[in-house]
């Protein structure tokens, strides 16, 4: 996925092969950012969507692009949850109690603590030892320093292991083992 994509011409044809070729990881990637299945692949669709409207402007890797706007379609989700929790507060209605269901299978644990950091935290996270990229490719796709994303996956990580140890849930040797060094 090299080729500029104004360059050929093709989307539907382009975004066919990015489809097949990373469908299902781009697909894990928007399930992790938004908590859910059906919000993933929301998620991901709006994605799509937006990739395929600004294809001519687009230059180098459709991939790359998709993966930022994933980002900030996520992050947008982020803050319009936040502001209408805060409205519901305002109104008197109680928060949502959390289901304590003890038979929870340890992908779904993981996708409940990621979605209880903070969302450049969960980002970071999700970015290098999800999807593997590389802190220099991590701090492209959200649009900061390396050093933001050094520090967000730092602090994302120890509050995943308070997180995990408060619940108790996770085994210690199933927990996710970072690729990279994080300390």
């Amino acid at each position: 996925m090299d080729a500029r994509p104004a360059d050929d011409g093709q989307p539907v044809a382009v975004l066919e092969e990015l489809l097949a070729a990373r469908g299902e990881h781009l697909l894990r990637t928007a399930v992790l950012l938004a908590g859910s299945r059906a919000d993933g692949e929301d998620l991901l669709q709006a994605g799509l969507e937006r990739l395929l409207r600004r294809w001519r402007t687009i230059s180098g890797d459709p991939e790359g692009y998709l993966r930022r706007t994933l980002y900030h379609l996520a992050a947008d989700g982020w803050r319009r949850n936040g502001a209408w929790r805060a409205r519901l507060r305002l109104l008197g209605r109680s928060e949502a109690v959390p289901d304590d269901t003890p038979a929870v299978d340890q992908r779904d644990q993981i996708i409940r603590l990621l979605s209880a950091l903070p969302p450049r935290q969960r980002t970071a996270v999700v970015l290098r030892y999800w999807e593997d990229l590389s802190e220099a490719e991590a701090a492209r796709a959200m649009g900061c320093s390396v050093g933001t994303v050094k520090a967000a996956c730092s602090r994302g990580l120890a509050r995943l292991r308070e997180l995990s140890d408060a619940s108790g849930d996770l085994d210690r040797d199933s927990d996710p083992q970072p690729t990279g060094r994080t300390t």
